[in-house]
């Protein structure tokens, strides 16, 4: 190769490779990858995660996530989160906080870009609504990784495909990395600073309503509270008392994270104004299945798994479905324009 002309310097995938030689020792390299389910030639400039990143972006699962609820369903407002700003501002936080710990940003990023791919229509209103089709229930970090690995096929890295299986603080085991472990806070972090602030966004809430220890611990909603609780993993995960080697809290720092939480699921997850017309969500959700089910020749060949059950099959498509979507064809199939009687709504994050 002929010189670079001056004032670039080539940073092939070897030299970005190196660069990781010098990150924190708990960090997850790419060059340690367990690889995956088939193996690839490596790219000449993109690192394994790098090219795991690129491959999410560019998913079909990724582009619905703007049209799917993250608090507020069916919202008017254009200022109100979505699933996929809700993805974005995760990324952002997790990538800070790998930042901060000497992690693998990319890493980090990649699993934060995808973790909520899985979701269905209506938030986790759909968790609930599919609980009858799928035995031991039905979760959208389990069906976020089935659609990387089967239903897109994108052949990510095991470490990715590990974080997105356990974003969530109910699966066990936890993940596997310290970057999947960030993006565990940055989910919280996101959806309980931006909720808050579409809450009040809403009239839902008013600021003063929050804790008085949320609100001298974090500040107001918004970037004050980002940040806050940014630096508190920081400081939590470096503390010498931290003795787990995993990426945590200061203490005092999660016990109001965890006061907040306990007020947004009591105030407004699973307030009145949630629960009035939550009843319709499931509704819309369960006659679409039940109606695929009875016309499995409706679902395109282009997202189905023909070696899965019917069940499966059916199950993919309707959670596949934009809150639009769903609500569009609940209308031309059965005549009952729920998209009429379903005026904005708060469901779960």
């Amino acid at each position: 190769m002929s010189a670079a002309p001056s004032g670039f310097r080539l940073a092939d995938r070897g030299a970005r490779e190196r660069a990781e030689e010098l990150l924190a020792p708990s960090a997850a390299r790419s060059v340690a990858t367990r690889g995956r389910a088939r193996p690839e030639p490596e790219d000449a400039l993109r690192t394994a995660y790098e090219r795991d990143r690129d491959r999410i972006l560019h998913a079909k699962a990724f582009r619905r996530l703007k049209h799917k609820t993250q608090v507020f369903l069916h919202p008017d407002g254009d200022h109100f989160v979505t699933r996929l700003t809700h993805t974005l501002q995760v990324t952002q936080v997790a990538r800070s906080l790998a930042a901060a710990l000497s992690l693998n940003e990319t890493l980090a990023e990649a699993i934060a870009l995808a973790h909520d791919v899985g979701h269905s229509p209506f938030g986790h209103i759909g968790e609930e609504a599919l609980e009858p089709y799928v035995a031991g229930g039905w979760h959208h970090a389990a069906q976020g990784v089935r659609i990387v690995e089967v239903l897109e096929d994108l052949n990510l890295t095991w470490e990715v495909r590990d974080g997105v299986r356990a974003h969530s603080w109910k699966i066990t085991p936890p993940p596997a990395t310290r970057e999947a472990e960030c993006v565990r806070y940055a989910d919280r972090i996101g959806y309980l600073s931006h909720d808050a602030l579409d809450a009040v966004r809403a009239g839902v809430l008013r600021a003063g309503d929050l804790p008085a220890r949320t609100r001298s611990t974090f500040g107001a909603p918004g970037s004050a509270m980002v940040g806050a609780m940014i630096e508190a993993v920081v400081e939590g995960t470096l503390s010498p008392v931290n003795t787990t080697g995993s990426v945590v809290m200061a203490p005092d720092a999660l016990e109001a994270m965890q006061e907040l939480r306990a007020f947004m699921f009591s105030r407004v997850y699973e307030s009145d104004t949630a629960a009035g017309q939550k009843h319709v969500a499931i509704e819309v959700i369960r006659r679409l299945v039940d109606h695929h089910l009875a016309h499995p020749e409706l679902i395109p060949a282009s997202y189905r798994d023909t070696e899965a059950d019917q069940v499966t099959q059916v199950v993919d498509y309707v959670t596949g479905m934009t809150d639009r979507f769903a609500l569009t064809t609940y209308d031309r199939l059965f005549d009952d324009t729920a998209t009429v009687r379903m005026r904005p709504l708060l469901v779960t994050p």
